[in-house]
């Protein structure tokens, strides 16, 4: 049975299990992925309903993650031990695509069968907003070249938090401009005498919600480090 999530219809061969941890930094909360051939992406929270869910709707033999962070990775050990599921073994027709930028170890994962294909895309590309740059082990120079690594998948995009995308390419370009225009503005801040990370993000990120303040003053960090990269600080 096809699963409507939002405009898009997903591929039968995949299922949505939203975990209930929704938040300023995971939005509705974390989407859990399950593949009929038991391949769980993202388990999401250590959560015992949402891991009751996951097993409710398929078998789980194999358990993949997007990247380390708890709100993807702390499900993982229970779930295996409930279920004997393998960790991090990818099925022949799922490709894992390495795409550092808003952590170190951030990777997509792209399925493909039946004519149909789609991106994992983990926190890499959310289905609204703009992702984290999580310093220090986020890279700005590495996350737009991720960008347009994706750039080159004009197929749905099925993110860790948010709706699907309807087409990952397009809004991995939205975003890689939305990084190069928040460069620019950190910039003018410099120039407008901005010293410390915390007075860039007063300016630059001015209108973030105050629970998610620190998180803009991550990004603004990595987007220090990659300007003196650049030789422009």
């Amino acid at each position: 049975m096809t699963q409507q999530v939002g405009p898009v219809a997903l591929p039968g061969w995949v299922t949505l299990v939203k975990a209930p941890n929704p938040g300023p930094m995971t939005l509705d909360g974390t989407n859990t992925w399950l593949l009929d051939d038991g391949t769980v992406i993202d388990p999401g929270p250590d959560e015992p309903a949402h891991l009751k869910a996951i097993m409710d709707a398929g078998p789980v033999r194999r358990i993949l993650v997007t990247h380390g962070h708890p709100d993807h990775l702390d499900g993982v050990a229970p779930l295996a031990a409930l279920t004997g599921a393998v960790v991090g073994e990818v099925p022949d027709w799922v490709r894992e695509l390495k795409t550092p930028g808003h952590t170190a170890d951030s990777v997509c994962f792209v399925a493909e069968r039946d004519g149909q294909r789609v991106v994992f895309t983990g926190d890499t590309i959310l289905g609204r907003g703009s992702s984290v740059v999580a310093w220090p082990d986020g890279d700005v120079g590495a996350y737009l070249a991720s960008l347009d690594q994706l750039g080159a998948y004009p197929v749905p995009g099925l993110p860790g938090h948010g709706p699907v995308l309807p087409d990952c390419a397009a809004a991995a370009a939205w975003l890689r401009a939305h990084r190069l225009e928040r460069l620019d503005q950190v910039r003018a801040a410099i120039a407008r005498g901005a010293h410390t990370p915390a007075e860039v993000c007063e300016i630059v990120y001015a209108d973030v919600d105050p629970a998610i303040r620190f998180a803009a003053e991550w990004t603004v960090r990595a987007q220090l480090a990659y300007l003196e990269t650049l030789s422009e600080l």
